[in-house]
């Protein structure tokens, strides 16, 4: 399970809208003061809506990386399972002819 977030989703979505929404955009630093969240947590949404918008090239979209967390749990539960069939294949394969070794 996922620890709790220290900032709302509403925070985000917020503070994100404010400094795109503005004309001249602010500086991170003091929006962030204004908005009592750190300067840096700030900057990383500003940097993903961008990249979630086509903006950036250089991070991920939030879509990839949902897709990534996706496979990574399927991966993960795919070897669990082939492990579980290497075992069951050992057992039954040493049922089948006791007398013969395998290692």
């Amino acid at each position: 399970m996922a620890p709790p977030r220290k900032y709302p989703d509403e925070l985000r979505e917020r503070a994100v809208r404010l400094y795109r929404e503005s004309d001249r955009k602010p500086v991170i630093r003091r929006l962030a003061e204004q908005l009592n969240v750190h300067p840096e947590a700030l900057r990383t949404w500003i940097r993903q809506d961008q990249a979630d918008h086509g903006e950036r090239d250089d991070r991920p979209t939030t879509a990839m990386l949902e897709e990534n967390r996706r496979l990574r749990k399927e991966i993960a539960e795919l070897k669990r399972v082939n492990e579980v069939l290497r075992a069951a294949s050992a057992y039954f394969a040493a049922e089948i002819d006791p007398t013969r070794r395998r290692s």
